[in-house]
Parts: C-alpha cells; sequence; structure tokens
C-alpha cells in the first residue's frame, strides 16, 4: 500500500528580522532536509480559500485536504471543541477564544503579551465557569493552550444560529469562515446578528453576556492580580470568533479520494 507523509508548515513564513539581516527566520535557518526533499519534489503554490483572502489555519487546512470550506467547514469554534474533547451538539454554539487584555472597552493586547501561561489560562476559566451565569442558559469555557481556548454556549430555550459577528475586531466572519484582517479598530467589537431570526439574535444577546461578564470575573481574578504585581498584562478579557452551531457530516477521505490515503 502507498504511503502519503502529509506535513504542514502552518505559519512557516513569518516576518523578516533585522539581526538576520531582513531575512525570515526561515530565510536564515538551516534547512538540509527541507532541502533535500524540495529537491525531490515539484514546488508550486495553491490559493486555499479565495484571491486576497487570509485564511486562518483550520480553513486551509480543510481546503487542502481536498474539502470546501465555503460548503463544509462548520467553524472553527466546532473543530477546537470536538478536537478537544467538549460536549458539542446540533444547536449549541462553539466559539474559538483568545484571553486579552483591555482597559474596556479599548484593547490593550489580543494575546496577553503572549506570555499567559497553560496553567494561568486554566485557571482564569475555572473562574469565569464558577463565577459567571447567562440568563436561560449555560456555557463551558476551556483553556487549550497559552491564551487560546474554546467557548460552547448552550441556550435552554433552543437552538443558536452562528450567523454572527465576531467580537474579536482582527477577524471578519465570512459565512462559517473567519478571515484575518491587516487593519482594525482596537475596540471590542459587539456581537451583532448576521441573519434576522430569533436564534440569531439570542446568539448576540448571549454572546454579548458572556463577553461583558467574564470581563467583570476576569478583572477581580487573583491570577490577574499577581500578573500585574509582576509588571504583566492581565489577561481581562475573552475575544470571541468563528462561531459554528452544528457537526458536519463529511465524507470520509477514503471514500473521496481512494485507498490509498490509508
Amino acid at each position: 500500500m502507498n504511503r502519503l507523509l502529509y506535513v504542514c508548515l502552518d505559519g512557516l513564513g513569518d516576518d523578516p528580522i533585522p539581526e538576520f539581516g531582513g531575512r525570515t527566520p526561515l530565510e536564515a535557518a538551516d534547512t538540509p532536509f527541507l532541502d533535500a526533499l524540495t529537491g525531490r519534489g515539484r514546488l508550486g503554490s495553491v490559493t486555499t480559500v479565495g484571491e486576497g483572502i487570509a485564511p486562518e489555519s483550520d480553513i486551509a487546512v480543510f481546503a487542502i485536504l481536498g474539502y470546501d470550506p465555503r460548503e463544509e467547514h462548520p467553524g472553527r469554534g466546532v473543530v477546537e471543541a470536538v478536537g478537544t474533547g467538549m460536549e458539542f451538539r446540533d444547536g449549541d454554539l462553539a466559539y474559538r477564544v483568545n484571553f486579552a487584555t483591555c482597559e474596556w472597552p479599548t484593547i490593550i493586547d489580543r494575546r496577553v503579551g503572549r506570555d499567559l501561561t497553560s496553567d494561568e489560562a486554566r485557571e482564569l476559566a475555572e473562574e469565569v465557569n464558577r463565577d459567571l451565569t447567562l440568563p436561560g442558559a449555560t456555557f463551558e469555557l476551556r483553556a487549550t493552550m497559552e491564551h487560546r481556548g474554546v467557548l460552547v454556549i448552550r441556550d435552554s430555550h433552543g437552538p443558536l444560529s452562528a450567523e454572527v459577528t465576531n467580537t474579536d475586531p482582527a477577524y471578519r466572519k465570512e459565512g462559517s469562515l473567519g478571515v484575518a484582517l491587516e487593519t482594525f479598530e482596537n475596540e471590542v467589537a459587539r456581537c451583532e446578528p448576521l441573519e434576522d431570526t430569533p436564534e440569531a439574535r439570542r446568539a448576540a444577546e448571549l454572546t454579548n453576556a458572556f463577553v461583558e461578564g467574564s470581563h467583570q470575573v476576569l478583572e477581580r481574578s487573583e491570577v490577574n492580580a499577581k500578573r500585574r504585581a509582576a509588571g504583566k498584562l492581565a489577561g481581562n478579557l475573552i475575544l470571541t470568533r468563528d462561531g459554528g452551531d452544528h457537526v458536519p457530516e463529511l465524507q470520509p477521505i477514503k471514500s473521496r479520494f481512494g485507498p490509498t490515503w490509508g
């Protein structure tokens, strides 16, 4: 049976750095194994989602595995919720989230200076899960790695719609896709419905209640008090993006492309 080694070097491009003579880390690195592979292969480029769109990791990988991200992708929130083992069912609303720093409503740093530890993030998530309640709804916030996390909201009145905007101003919602923006206002964005339905309006209402309420909880956090005392930024804001409300029925890769994908 043929074997395929699939390696995705996500985010490898990076930016030029003065210490490397204006080269990127990849340009400056010693890469004998990559050089050997490319010397025996073929090089090319592919537009994974669309011209002028900066895709996030999940939709780009979805596309290069042969799935149409605009038709089959459920939203990054669902991918991360299922991937981290959280309970999720159709009609729930799942978001990818970042812990961030703000002086409400101004965002100081979208990633808490990139030095929030995974243990600190877990403690912050536990405080929010313990101390915050949403009207007529339940939620679970789970920290994953460093400033990253997942939020699942479940409404007791019925299903929620993911057709709502992001509160993270650096990303625009386009269907199930999250598109990174080059320029954006550095303020917490209110979640707004993208369709005139009760499910979308309720999703926006609960999302705003969560973002504002969790900010109040995190402002009082002992974890953040210790970070401030150490001269570090506080993780006192949770930004939501790329919501999803269902698990898609995807054709397995073997069925789509044949038995060589085994």
